[in-house]
């Protein structure tokens, strides 16, 4: 890594995610189970929003994404509870002196309605993440019926986080 790059006062990462609605009757988004009549098609539980956070936080990182983190070929992250996966790129985040400043992030969904979950996605993801609510944003938008969210086909979710160097308190 070169010292400037080593030097930088923070980082920026982005993470995009999606996936496909299949059988089942409840999603994850955020960390939160929401009853729909359709179930999400993953490896995981498939909780788009936190997928892209992980996304976000490894490309600040400069540590690829999730699927190499956490790649869908390894048994052990069948039906993974995605919180977990972010507590643990959080963890490699502060190993490497780096928090998370803040998140700022975007659900795309017809359905199910995502606006009455916003303020328990964001007090989980700041419990995983270690940071106050404050710092959490969570938007939910649909595509007004244009592309596969607005078919009603899947859900999809971008995030983007910043990092902050990890305060010398927290060494």
């Amino acid at each position: 890594m070169s010292n400037e790059l080593a030097a930088a006062p923070v980082r920026i990462g982005h993470g995009f995610d999606a996936h496909r609605f299949g059988e089942g009757t409840r999603v994850w988004v955020g960390g939160v189970s929401i009853p729909h009549h359709r179930g999400i098609i993953a490896h995981s539980d498939g909780d788009v929003l936190i997928h892209a956070l992980c996304d976000a936080i490894l490309g600040a990182l400069g540590l690829g994404d999730i699927g190499k983190r956490f790649p869908d070929s390894d048994p052990e992250y069948r039906d993974a509870d995605s919180r977990m996966l972010l507590r643990d790129v959080v963890a490699l985040g502060h190993a490497e002196g780096w928090v998370v400043g803040n998140a700022d992030t975007t659900v795309i969904a017809q359905s199910p309605r995502l606006s009455p979950h916003v303020d328990t996605m964001r007090a989980r993801l700041a419990e995983d993440m270690n940071v106050s609510a404050e710092r959490v944003n969570v938007k939910a938008t649909t595509t007004e019926g244009m592309g596969f969210t607005g078919r009603g086909e899947g859900i999809a979710s971008h995030a983007v986080v910043l990092l902050v160097p990890k305060p010398h308190s927290e060494t």
